[in-house]
């Protein structure tokens, strides 16, 4: 593979894949399961202190295996193939896959935003529930075509890349700046007045529309239970840094510049987060945050600052944001199913790359299957699912920097984790924890997308049954 990609592009290959629709929406689900900008802005952080660890000790493994294929490498690497195909299976099925189509389709949410007609629009087909909106093929669209400029060679992603993942920082920026420059009342103190204390308000009408009334005093293991929901937001949100270690065979000097890019990237996005978060609490009182239309608690807040013109604003804002973050999805993703291609755990077609140097066969069918996900409409519910499956992978990634010390100490290790055993097992408690509150309490994010991983068990038999008896 052609080393085309410099520290800068692969920090802009990080941040750009983290930043979706995610941090625009999310709060809103966050401040119904707390109720107090307090515990909000502690589940924020605690997810940047366990993104960054995980980041940090994902370093060590990309010094140690600075190819294509990331972290389903390192998985196949420290664990077996067994694991690895899992953690590849979960990958092309919904994890990169299903967050390619999620994120498509924001974009086209918020395209109808600024093109009415789009909303207003009769459904193209419908059988019951079922049904195709010029939304979803939009959103098929924007995955296709971003698809075929990847075809086209390394260059011609990591530009898009750098030119989207620039533009939504600046954006972001201002809308910080603005957050706190132009709001004539601030609601911080009133949202951080209730101090240690958490509510929560979950409450529906009969036509499945929150009530504002009825917020209700929670502590103990009933807040640890709101923590854990919370996170389910801020952990998606977070998510997809990892992407870097995808394409680790084409970045310049991998064994330093994947660090790098991870710790400097996970770090800079967290902030952001945070930040965009104090604006929210800035511009807007509880109930406008845990209520806002759609959950859309960006277009509240930018509504509030701008006036009129703040929806169209965050309209384009996100617009780029998804258009760039999936750039980067896409980008990356691809090298994992060529790298599974070349072990004999995926479509043969995918090993090839083409006249451009780059694995065209597998863009196409990532690209395919994202656009399927799009018209199913189940995607969603899928994300929701496998947050708790990510955090996993996460773990036992993070658990093979500490297992590669102990069974082969004498490895040469041109990075070793900083704080190490410390950092690793900051990751392993946080993440831990999260998964085992979400067992206790909130089981609809947990089992569905671990069974969908384990039906990749019988598919991993066949296909070295088949290998067998060739």
């Amino acid at each position: 593979m052609q080393k085309k990609l410099k520290l800068w592009d692969a920090i802009m290959l990080v941040m750009g894949s983290m930043i979706g629709s995610g941090i625009f929406i999310v709060s809103a689900d966050m401040m119904r399961n707390l109720g107090s900008g307090f515990w909000m802005i502690v589940v924020w952080i605690i997810t940047g202190v366990m993104t960054v660890a995980a980041a940090i000790s994902y370093g060590e493994l990309s010094a140690l295996f600075p190819k294509a294929g990331g972290q389903y490498t390192y998985l196949k690497e420290i664990f077996g193939r067994r694991m690895g195909f899992l953690y590849g299976w979960g990958l092309f099925t919904v994890i990169q896959t299903g967050t390619i189509a999620a994120v498509a389709v924001a974009f086209g949410k918020f395209t109808a935003y600024l093109i009415p007609s789009l909303n207003d629009a009769a459904p193209i087909f419908r059988s019951g529930e079922f049904m195709i909106t010029w939304i979803q093929i939009l959103a098929i669209a924007v995955i296709l075509v971003l698809t075929y400029i990847n075809t086209r060679g390394v260059e011609s992603g990591k530009l898009l890349q750098n030119i989207f993942t620039g533009s939504k920082i600046l954006a972001l920026l201002g809308l910080i700046a603005a957050g706190f420059i132009l709001v004539d009342f601030s609601h911080l103190a009133e949202n951080f007045s209730f101090g240690y204390d958490a509510f929560s308000n979950l409450k529906k009408d009969p036509l499945g529309n929150f009530l504002k009334e009825g917020w209700e005093p929670i502590g103990g293991m009933a807040l640890l239970g709101g923590i854990a929901a919370a996170m389910v937001g801020s952990v998606f949100s977070s998510v997809a840094w990892e992407s870097v270690t995808f394409v680790s065979g084409e970045i310049e000097n991998p064994k330093k510049n994947v660090v790098k890019s991870m710790i400097y990237g996970t770090s800079a996005v967290m902030i952001l987060y945070i930040a965009v978060n104090y604006v929210y609490l800035n511009a807007l009182d509880r109930d406008s945050i845990a209520f806002a239309g759609n959950d859309r608690v960006a277009v509240a807040a930018s509504h509030f600052i701008f006036g009129s013109a703040g929806t169209a604003i965050i309209a384009v804002l996100v617009m780029v944001s998804t258009f760039g973050c999936n750039n980067g999805l896409i980008l990356a993703g691809a090298r994992v199913f060529q790298t599974m291609a070349k072990d004999g755990m995926f479509f043969k077609q995918a090993e090839q790359n083409n006249k451009n140097h780059v694995p065209a066969n597998a863009l196409w069918m990532q690209g395919i299957w994202a656009s399927l996900l799009c018209l199913s409409g189940q995607y969603g519910n899928l994300l929701d699912m496998i947050s708790f499956v990510i955090v996993l992978f996460y773990m036992i990634t993070v658990f093979g920097v500490i297992y590669l010390r102990i069974k082969q100490p004498d490895l040469e290790r041109p990075y070793k984790t900083w704080l190490y055993p410390v950092t690793p097992v900051i990751y392993l408690l946080i993440g831990a924890g999260f998964c085992i509150l979400l067992l206790i309490y909130k089981q609809q994010y947990t089992w569905p997308g671990f069974l969908m991983v384990l039906l990749g068990l019988p598919v991993y038999y066949f296909i070295n049954m088949k290998k067998k008896t060739e």
